[in-house]
């Protein structure tokens, strides 16, 4: 895999920990992670990126080991002088976490651009590999539901994800350009292979595949593999399976790997899935059966190397 530069396509914990997998098999010049901004959004005049945040904490080892998201021995002090104000806590914002948001969005209102402060966050966080936004251009996700349109965390901080969804949308998306590492990746041809992590395909990478040029890509002579987050019928993490069922879609890798047809050239599954790995080899996708459960550090790591061979397989 070393003459190859490989582009992970990350949202969510699941995202961000096979995008760590990968970092720790692949030398940062290898290595680009695009990263989902669907999650943006503007609180108390803050402007606070979920999925890239998770993915820097990730990779720094700060990322809290039980949740997968937030900093590891957070305080809350600022939340419970909030609540004391009466002021909203419903997202719920630690100490240390808080300071990313303040710089985040002291430097955008300087006129820097979301791509430039996340090389600086991940800098200070004394990472090496390059995590960036799909986009600098905010599109957020809109989950339709039966009660209403939803901004994003309002359906899934606020409200849990209870409401069924109908669908979702990505406002501004055909609007929007690739940021510019990712564009001057893809226009300098400097691309060789994709892996789209574990994420929730609907809010996590459909955002990601939205923004113009990022499917062209993909559909493109470069392999393409997808890393199911799927595993017996149920989502490791979120919110997935419920989604899919309220949209009238069976939750199993057949149907999630049915979601990047034309797109995904193969499917990771897990063991416990092997049973329908026929299945998707008839139907034309090259498969790898493994351990997809990331429940350590090593099998965070192993599940990345044998993904980067795979991808490796098909394109020789």
């Amino acid at each position: 895999m070393s003459d190859m530069v490989c582009l992970a396509l990350a949202g969510g914990v699941g995202g961000a920990r096979m995008a760590h997998g990968l970092a720790m098999v692949l030398p940062p010049e290898e290595l680009m992670v695009a990263v989902n901004i669907g999650d943006d959004f503007t609180h108390m005049g803050l402007r606070i990126c979920p999925d890239l945040d998770t993915v820097m904490y990730t990779f720094s080892g700060q990322a809290d080991p039980e949740t997968g998201w937030g900093i590891e021995g957070e305080t809350w002090n600022a939340m419970a002088a909030l609540e004391n104000l009466g002021g909203p806590t419903w997202f719920r914002l630690g100490d240390r976490d808080l300071a990313t948001h303040l710089e985040r969005t002291q430097r955008l209102a300087a006129g820097e651009t979301l791509s430039d402060i996340t090389q600086h966050l991940s800098a200070a966080l004394g990472i090496h590999h390059r995590i960036i936004p799909v986009s600098d251009t905010p599109v957020p996700t809109v989950v339709e539901t039966k009660d209403g349109d939803l901004a994003f965390q309002d359906y899934f901080v606020k409200l849990q994800c209870d409401p069924a969804v109908t669908g979702f949308r990505f406002d501004g998306a055909s609007g929007a350009m690739p940021s510019p590492p990712l564009l001057d990746a893809m226009t300098g041809g400097k691309i060789d292979a994709a892996i789209i992590c574990p994420s929730n395909p609907y809010v996590s990478i459909d955002p990601v595949l939205a923004i113009p040029g990022v499917q062209e890509l993909l559909k493109s002579d470069i392999p393409v593999v997808a890393v199911s987050p799927i595993v017996g019928g149920t989502a490791i993490k979120g919110p997935a399976a419920k989604m899919m069922a309220e949209l009238g879609i069976a939750p199993s890798v057949a149907n999630f790997a049915n979601h990047y047809r034309g797109i995904a050239d193969g499917i990771v599954i897990d063991i416990v899935d092997e049973a329908d790995a026929e299945t998707l080899r008839d139907n034309g996708l090259h498969v790898l059966v493994t351990d997809t459960v990331m429940t350590t550090d090593v099998i965070r790591k192993s599940l990345a190397a044998d993904t980067l061979a795979f991808t490796a397989q098909l394109r020789g």
